[in-house]
Order: C-alpha cells, then structure tokens, then sequence
C-alpha cells in the first residue's frame, strides 16, 4: 500500500509534500499496527480532524480484513494448484517491486547529503547483517541525526553577525 499512498496523497492529490511523506512513512512504521492505517489516520487528522481520522483508518483496514477473511475461507481448498501456487509467485514479485519503486522514490527527499547517506548505509548493512529489530535501527538512525544537526549548529551557528553593507537600511 506504500506505493499507492505515495502516488494518491503525493503526487495526484498533494495532500502531502514528499518531505511529509518520508517522515509519515517512518513514523507509521514505528507505531504499533498497520502501516497504511497509521498513515491513513494520519493524513486524515491532519485534514478533517477527529472523525477524519476514524474514517480513514476504516476505509484502509476495513476493505483489508473483508478480503483476507474470503480468501482465507477458500484458501486451504486452492493452496495446492499449481496455478494458484503460481499466482501467489507472481504477487511476491510484484510487491517487491512497488516496495522498490517507492524506496526510489522517497530517497530523493530521504537522502539528501552525506552524513545522510552515511547513516543510510549503516542503517541497511545492519538491518542485513546484524539482524537488529527494527525499532533498534529506527532509534540508532534518530539519534544519529540529531547528533549531526547538533554538530552542524556548533560548526555553522545561526547567529551570523550582519553583513557590512547593512548600514543602509537593508536597501540594496
């Protein structure tokens, strides 16, 4: 559902910007329950309140639920063809692929410089290697962040004295 929220609130609706779309994504994983649903509760909220919300969440898990409990009533007496077996192959790889394009997609406002790019890399080479939960490297990953922004405001600090041509007025 990630590449359907992508194209419906981003890019057809601009509901969101990509930037709102990225931090959605990340702070909907990290809450209990079902992505979309948090993302949709979300977006909702953020656009008819309380009732918005409610509504949102229904209309995503709502349709979800009806259609695992149908096939879950027929899916022990068709789990053994071999075309359902191949049908089931094919979904796979499509998912796969969505899940792919909006990674694609989403980096650009994701990964933006190096320290960025940097906490990338180690985040994905642990997610693979180490094996870590995912709320584990979510935290690692915020921290590391906000450790590079306090670096960068110690480095570059907002309080840059006023430029010598100011004497003016602020008239160029």
């Amino acid at each position: 559902m990630l590449p359907m929220f992508q194209r419906e609130l981003v890019e057809k609706n601009k509901w969101l910007t990509e930037a709102e779309m990225t931090d959605l994504f990340s702070i909907s994983q990290c809450l209990p329950g079902i992505i979309a649903a948090n993302a949709a509760v979300f977006v909702g909220y953020k656009h008819k309140g309380i009732a918005g919300g409610v509504v949102a969440a229904l209309g995503v898990a709502l349709p979800s639920i009806l259609f695992t409990f149908v096939i879950a009533a027929f899916f022990t007496s068709f789990s053994e063809i071999p075309i359902v077996q191949s049908a089931f192959t094919g979904l796979r790889i499509c998912v796969s692929v969505m899940i792919i394009n909006a990674v694609l997609k989403l980096r650009k406002h994701a990964i933006i410089d190096l320290p960025a790019a940097l906490i990338f890399i180690t985040v994905f080479i642990l997610s693979i290697y180490v094996l870590l939960p995912v709320a584990v490297l979510v935290a690692l990953a915020a921290v590391c962040g906000v450790a590079v922004t306090m670096i960068r405001k110690r480095i570059t600090p907002d309080d840059t004295p006023p430029d010598d041509d100011s004497s003016d007025g602020g008239v160029k």
